[in-house]
């Protein structure tokens, strides 16, 4: 985790301490400070009063997911303050400076109440949240009682209604396919090799596939992504209409804004495309990061 402490001037003192101690870097507060770091760091601590960087970050805030975990630590170096990404950075970094003497004030509700969230069971596992739209309702699910988590060993298609996390194991790219009707497994097979010699990956470091539920019952789709045992999940239109697509697509006739670039987007990490739409034969694939 890449990490900066921003300290007024007059707090320098205990932001060198803070800086020392998590091996990161130590910059000055200027009012144009917040924007400066955004997308840079993984992590902001704020040696200052909580409104400053909260009036700092607002006008910066995207999600939960893209955001940096930012906390403040109060200047005398008593408390520490996670106020955004708790779940992201935010509650590990606090808990740290624990170390120091400061105490962490922790406010997510499943840490509160000694629940394990969906973000957490993540981390530990090694895993990527798909849907990152559930957690909300899940971690609400937890807080009440115990939520089952089952593995599903593949190759296995997986449809899950909006309140179901789906984990899988961690890889670093997605596929988004569209498809003709009637779309055989064998060009399935070969659109999903040509695209990622294009893209320049290797074809076996793709495990995580994705296309819209309208497409759920192509049997060639399925036959295809389970002879290569990765995991194929259908989106929602609703998941898919909130992706913004690079290129043009027809799709709208069915009431999408695309099939395989959002599909690629929603699920990819960074929210970036390494190979935008293209098409091979009767088949589509983006390829998402």
């Amino acid at each position: 985790m890449k990490i900066v402490v921003v300290t007024l001037p007059r707090f320098q003192e205990a932001g060198m301490r803070i800086a020392a101690f998590l091996d990161a870097e130590l910059l000055p507060y200027s009012p144009e400070i917040f924007s400066e770091l955004y997308g840079t760091y993984d992590a902001i601590v704020c040696v200052m009063s909580a409104g400053i960087a909260v009036r700092g970050c607002a006008p910066l805030l995207t999600d939960k997911w893209h955001d940096p975990a930012v906390i403040v630590v109060t200047p005398d170096m008593r408390y520490a303050i996670p106020v955004l990404g708790g779940h992201h950075g935010a509650n590990d970094v606090s808990k740290r400076l624990a170390d120091l003497g400061i105490e962490p004030v922790i406010s997510t509700a499943t840490e509160v109440m000694g629940r394990p969230s969906v973000e957490e069971t993540a981390k530990f596992g090694g895993l990527t949240i798909v849907n990152r739209s559930s957690t909300r309702e899940v971690n609400g699910a937890i807080l009440d009682g115990d939520v089952p988590i089952v593995r599903v060993p593949g190759p296995k298609i997986v449809v899950a209604d909006p309140g179901v996390s789906v984990l899988v194991t961690d890889s670093p790219y997605v596929i988004g396919i569209g498809c003709r009707l009637g779309t055989t497994a064998d060009e399935i097979r070969s659109a999903i090799s040509a695209a990622c010699k294009d893209a320049g990956i290797p074809e076996n470091s793709v495990t995580l596939f994705a296309t819209t539920i309208k497409k759920f019952h192509e049997k060639g789709l399925h036959e295809g992504i389970a002879t290569l045992a990765g995991n194929l999940i259908f989106l929602d239109d609703e998941t898919i209409n909130k992706q913004i697509p690079l290129t043009s697509s027809r799709a709208g006739m069915i009431g999408l804004c695309g099939v395989a670039e959002p599909c690629a987007l929603a699920l990819s990490k960074t929210g970036t495309l390494i190979l935008k739409k293209t098409v091979y034969g009767r088949v589509t694939i983006a390829i998402g990061r």
